[in-house]
């Protein structure tokens, strides 16, 4: 019997909604506060069904198992300004009780060596159903600015060359990869700065209610 692909990506598309919410809402908890917050903007989606069985396919998972072995089918993406941030969401995220983190995988310290960084979760999120509770993987990616961009265009080239990449642009992103992390370390030695100034910025902002929308 064929499989109801609306029907299965259904719970996985609402976890992607209630966690954007849920994670925009910090965010708007931090700029209430005047405070600096650890969440630049976040983005989220659900995989389409041909990368699903694509990698299903490269992975040796069957249809049978997707909802145990897939952990990515739902996907969101936090992005941070400065590097520190990053552990600061962790840290959010580990303390919430609405959520499970059933794996963590630190790629900020311990970067790939295509140079990539991130750092990566794997949660077990209950999302309501008519049918009752049900648990869903979905993992969240927590990044830079700095770390996002490269990664993006690292994204873009790679269904280019099908992770085959030629040796000059492998040598190229490597170092593009350097130079993103170097200039993170930079913004981070004078972050303090950045935050002060942000800080009287929105507090203008509030003042005049003209706050940036989320």
């Amino acid at each position: 019997m064929e499989r109801d692909w609306n029907l299965f990506l259904a719970p996985y598309q609402q976890v992607v909604s209630e966690l954007k919410v849920k994670l925009r809402g910090i965010r708007k908890q931090y700029q209430d506060q005047n405070q600096h917050t650890p969440i630049e903007f976040v983005t989220g989606r659900v995989k389409p069904v041909d990368s699903i069985l694509k990698k299903a396919e490269r992975r040796g998972i069957s249809e049978a198992t997707l909802e145990e072995e897939m952990q990515d089918i739902a996907g969101l993406r936090i992005v941070t300004q400065f590097v520190e941030d990053i552990y600061v969401v962790v840290e959010l995220l580990r303390q919430r009780n609405d959520m499970e983190i059933i794996q963590e995988r630190d790629y900020v310290t311990s970067k790939k060596d295509s140079g990539y960084r991130s750092y990566h979760l794997v949660l077990s999120y209950p999302v309501q159903l008519v049918t009752g509770e049900k648990k869903i993987l979905v993992e969240i990616q927590i990044r830079t600015l700095a770390m996002n961009f490269w990664a993006t265009i690292e994204h873009s080239l790679n269904y280019k060359y099908q992770g085959d990449f030629p040796t000059e642009v492998n040598e190229r992103l490597k170092r593009a990869a350097a130079l993103a992390f170097s200039l993170d370390e930079e913004m981070s030695d004078i972050r303090e700065e950045i935050k002060e100034a942000q800080s009287f910025y929105q507090e203008d902002q509030n003042k005049s209610g003209s706050g940036e929308q989320v």
